[in-house]
């Protein structure tokens, strides 16, 4: 799941420079409850960034980022902290599981789709940039265009006689003046339903794939480029209405004003100075071979995911990418396995290790309500639409973090996941009934949770299932 942020303003960008290691903890923890140790560790890995971009180059290509491995059970903020920074930092950021690579020689993906795929992320974020930079243009040029097809130039004919250019004159302000009401019209919504007919581009073309040892992924071949005259731009006329045309026009203005080149450029810079990828799921390749059975190939992995790590260039559809400076935050439960059982060479490239605990009940109550977008103030907002008003005791938000803590620790440890589950069972009449209701203020307090769970809590094999 690939994860970005859309451009940032240049004072935000100076903000982010001066963000200190304490103040980006304190950006995380508007997020994430509690692991400490794990935002320290993200936070100095950020910093430490930002410090060799003020260095002289040649000292600065030699100082490679410090990778980390997060260990901890699932659902205690691995992947938030990871996403988080990545948000703050305006950094391409790539999540991806370690389990779905396969050795060389298998089928299946290879390790270096990761790069291509954090290429495509930091593609698509420049791209936006960009967009936001030429918006107010391709409006404008678009409006231009609009009113050309609405309103087509009068044809220009010789005058003929001594008298004609003034009269010709006059139908130029003519023509001016119904240009510009209709342009108020436009803008005021007034044309909207009007049926225009319009050139738009064709975007079919034969699709074949091309096999080869590399496999698809490999072969990146942009056959219009290689073929022009048989895949030209052709075009036919379509008839729509003007603010369906309106938006059209406006996409091809910000395509036609892009520079594809220098998105491409700034792209490849941008992962291969600031990306990051998180790799999740590490435990899963770890440990030794045993010769046979479906994990055959987990030492494999690791050999494969080695170079990536430690620094090579991948080549890729928009050119060769190196990725010695790409940070790399590793993350798994490590239930069965342990970091020792990756192989050396792999553990050597992850100095920073750093363990997050499990969530108990205070941690459970906090991230029911203190992140921006906690889960309490998301089922109020939901229900708001509906004209609901909910409200939560402080006795209901205990009961159903103690609940919650309860069910982890008689079933399997989803950490705050469980709270999600929890809350969908005491808010499932509420959310079925809200649109009949009567009565538009709902008070949740530590009866009514009880009421709705305590049967299912009870009953271990039901839990196992419902929770």
């Amino acid at each position: 799941m690939a994860i970005y942020l859309p451009g940032t303003t240049e004072e935000e960008q100076v903000s982010l420079d001066e963000l200190t290691p304490r103040e980006i903890v304190a950006e995380l923890d508007k997020y994430v409850v509690g692991q400490k140790e794990a935002k320290r560790a993200v936070a100095i890995a950020l910093r430490n960034r930002m410090r060799r971009q003020k260095l002289a180059p040649e000292l600065a290509e030699e100082i490679l980022p410090k990778n980390i491995i997060m260990i901890g059970p699932t659902g205690v903020g691995k992947t938030e902290i990871a996403r988080r920074l990545a948000k703050l930092a305006n950094s391409p950021f790539l999540k991806i599981e370690a389990s779905k690579f396969t050795e060389v020689g298998y089928v299946g993906r290879d390790v270096e789709s990761m790069i291509r795929d954090l290429i495509e992320v930091a593609i698509e974020m420049v791209r936006q940039e960009k967009l936001e930079d030429v918006a107010d243009r391709a409006e404008l040029n678009a409006e231009e265009r609009l009113l050309d097809i609405l309103l087509p130039a009068a044809p220009q004919r010789p005058p003929d006689g001594g008298g004609g250019a003034g009269i010709l004159l006059e139908a130029g302000d003519s023509q001016s003046r119904t240009r510009e009401k209709l342009r108020q019209q436009l803008r005021e919504g007034k044309l909207d339903e009007r049926i225009v007919e319009i050139d738009v581009r064709e975007k079919s073309f034969p699709a074949f794939e091309i096999i080869s040892n590399q496999g698809v992924e490999e072969m990146d071949i942009n056959v219009k480029d290689m073929l022009p005259n048989i895949f030209g731009q052709r075009t036919k006329k379509r008839k729509m209405k003007v603010s369906e045309a309106f938006d059209y026009l406006i996409q091809e203005e910000e395509q036609r004003l892009i520079d594809a080149d220098q998105v491409t450029r700034i792209a490849v810079e941008r992962v291969e100075q600031s990306g990051i990828i998180f790799l999740d799921e590490i435990d899963k390749i770890a440990g030794r071979e045993s010769g046979h059975g479906p994990d055959v190939s987990r030492e494999g992995v690791q050999r494969d995911i080695l170079p990536i790590v430690e620094g090579t260039t991948v080549n890729t559809r928009y050119g060769m990418v190196r990725t010695d400076h790409i940070l790399f935050i590793a993350a798994g439960a490590f239930h069965v396995s342990k970091p020792s059982d990756l192989i050396p060479e792999l553990q050597g490239r992850f100095p920073i290790r750093v363990e997050l605990h499990s969530l108990t009940i205070e941690d459970f109550i906090r991230i029911l309500t203190e992140p921006k977008s906690s889960l309490v103030k998301q089922y109020t907002a939901l229900l708001e639409t509906e004209g609901l008003r909910l409200e939560f005791t402080r006795e209901a938000l205990e009961e159903v973090a103690n609940f919650a803590f309860r069910v982890n620790e008689g079933t399997e440890n989803i950490g705050a996941r469980r709270l999600h589950t929890i809350m969908e069972r005491v808010l499932d009449e509420i959310s079925f009934d809200a649109p009949d209701m009567q009565n538009k203020e709902v008070n949740i307090d530590a009866e009514y949770v009880r009421k709705m769970l305590t049967d299912i809590v009870k009953d271990q094999d039901l839990s196992r299932y419902i929770l």
